[in-house]
């Protein structure tokens, strides 16, 4: 039992050597109708990384021919299934811009969407993917409203939305954290929380931003010169004024009436100067 199970293993062996053998002759000294089909066969076989190897090779002598369809896809699904995201994105995308009448253009569209989802990273890095994905989802919930994969898309966009929304809240509170180090950041805390409540409305963030939007008018005021603060003093109350009209039980309340009351001191002793 063990020299069969012995001999088996040293066939097995000899298969992959050769069939490794094989391939690199055909990538390295292979025509490119050879590599063609080495490649789809390789890609057949799920071994997407030499399958695209092989049509990097191939690719150049078959622009504008019949075959170029199919090698456009495949190497967009290589890519995919090689988790290459970002690519896969660009490929895909590529292929429903070449080949509008192809049966495979709504599935190429979604995936692209879906390759860019996929290489979206966390909500605090480089957002370049994850705006490629929103845009990609809405071209596609427009263009194929009677999708099968309607529902999906519309989930991948939200989740989307979420993480962008999130990101936008965590630079206007990143904006006022620093502002002590330079007060230049308190304005732009200010106008990145407005920009926050006016891109998404209904956000979940909302009562937090306007309370930190009061918190950086009111501290503002505290580290502006006479000649500006007045003007200061009026920004921040309309700030307490818009918190305590959205959420008058807001869990905020009682520190925001404790800076209103600083307010108020502030423009009186201004006053009376």
């Amino acid at each position: 039992m063990q020299k069969i199970k012995n001999l088996a293993y040293l066939v097995v062996m000899l298969l992959v050597l050769s069939s490794c053998g094989e391939y690199h002759k055909v990538l390295n000294k292979g025509t490119v109708e050879e590599q063609y089909k080495m490649a789809t066969k390789m890609y057949e076989t799920q071994k997407y990384s030499k399958a695209i190897r092989l049509f990097e090779k191939a690719t150049p002598a078959y622009r504008g021919k019949p075959q170029m369809e199919r090698i456009q896809y495949m190497v967009s699904q290589s890519n995919f299934n090689e988790k290459n995201y970002s690519l896969a994105g660009y490929y895909f995308e590529r292929f429903a811009k070449n080949y509008p009448k192809s049966s495979k253009r709504e599935e190429a569209d979604f995936l692209s969407a879906l390759s860019y989802y996929k290489a979206s990273p966390s909500f605090s890095l480089d957002p370049t993917d994850t705006d490629k994905a929103l845009v990609s989802f809405q071209t596609f919930i427009d263009k194929y409203p009677d999708s099968d994969k309607l529902d999906e898309a519309n989930k991948y966009y939200a989740d989307l939305r979420a993480k962008l929304e999130k990101k936008s809240f965590e630079i206007a509170k990143t904006y006022y954290n620093t502002a002590a180090y330079d007060s230049r950041n308190y304005s732009a805390s200010i106008v990145a929380f407005d920009n926050l409540l006016s891109d998404y409305l209904g956000t979940k963030y909302k009562e937090e931003a306007l309370y930190y939007r009061l918190k950086a008018a009111h501290d503002f005021v505290l580290k502006s010169t006479k000649r500006r603060k007045a003007e200061r003093i009026k920004v921040a109350i309309k700030a307490y004024d818009k918190l305590k009209r959205s959420f008058p039980e807001s869990k905020f309340i009682e520190d925001s009436n404790v800076m209103l009351a600083t307010l108020n001191k502030e423009q009186e002793q201004l006053v009376k100067s």
